[in-house]
């Protein structure tokens, strides 16, 4: 079966794209042509079009070029689904762009009353950093996830305590969650083969595990016994609540909980 091949001046006048923006994403390895004529012309075909419109939705949500690779390697291939997937994200970002239009509405209606109050400004920057901080957390988890943590958030966190991680979480990104996941995978292993091997609670293995285990904690904490209380609470509710119904996957088993609450003991 023939297929219908455009030269990059007749693929970019028909997807309204510009020659050099096409060159581009060949060059940053988005969307290369589907063949080459003998002379070195790029030749694309009609299904580089479905290609095209994915990069430039995915653009369109604020995602970065790197990501857009991401999302298109490990992402749906077929046009249904990847239009249904495109869909809901693009109701995401007009959900999130409605609370800050609120928020300015609200807003304005204050300052009619009061030029002066500043108090309504700072809460439209509240509201647009978080919907923001949103952007990436959207690729990992879905509304109702995140809706079910801020749940979790709000009933184990006092008003304080979500406030201070709010205001952190500003300037949490991408980058700096996958280091961190990086890390407790790590010591999620290390607790399983611990556990599997049989290992004493006060072997230098465990006690390590142990001393890892508290720095991660502390670095989330930063050292708030509050903090670190709701959190502890937090995660138990998370451990008792049934898998399917649990806002994100929990990695250690009840047997290996067990075994890091006796190592814990150890030092204390």
């Amino acid at each position: 079966m023939s297929r219908t091949l455009y030269y990059t001046s007749e693929f970019a006048r028909k997807a309204s794209v510009s020659v050099r923006t096409l060159r581009y994403y060949d060059k940053m390895g988005l969307l290369s042509p589907a063949q080459y004529t003998e002379s070195g012309h790029r030749l694309y075909s009609e299904t580089d079009f479905l290609r095209l419109q994915q990069i430039l939705s995915l653009k369109f949500l604020g995602f970065s070029l790197q990501e857009i690779q991401q999302c298109i390697e490990i992402g749906p291939t077929s046009l249904q689904e990847s239009l249904a997937l495109q869909k809901a994200m693009m109701r995401e970002k007009r959900a999130r762009l409605d609370v800050v239009i609120q928020a300015i509405i609200e807003t304005e209606a204050l300052l009619q009353a009061n030029t002066q109050n500043w108090e309504a400004i700072i809460h439209v920057i509240q509201v647009t950093q978080m919907a923001q901080t949103n952007d990436w957390q959207r690729k990992y988890f879905t509304l109702e996830q995140m809706q079910q943590m801020e749940d979790l958030s709000k009933r184990h966190y006092t008003e304080e305590q979500h406030q201070q991680l709010a205001e952190r979480g500003k300037h949490w990104t991408e980058a700096d969650q996958q280091v961190v996941t990086q890390q407790w995978n790590a010591l999620f292993a290390e607790l399983k083969r611990l556990t599997a091997e049989g290992q004493d609670p006060a072997s230098p293995d465990a006690q390590t595990l142990v001393r890892q285990w508290r720095s991660l904690v502390h670095q989330f904490t930063q050292g708030d016994v509050g903090i670190e209380t709701s959190l502890r609470d937090l995660t138990s509710e998370v451990a008792k609540t049934p898998e399917n119904k649990r806002p994100y996957a929990f990695p250690v088993t009840q047997e290996e909980g067990e075994f890091l609450q006796k190592a814990m003991a150890v030092q204390q």
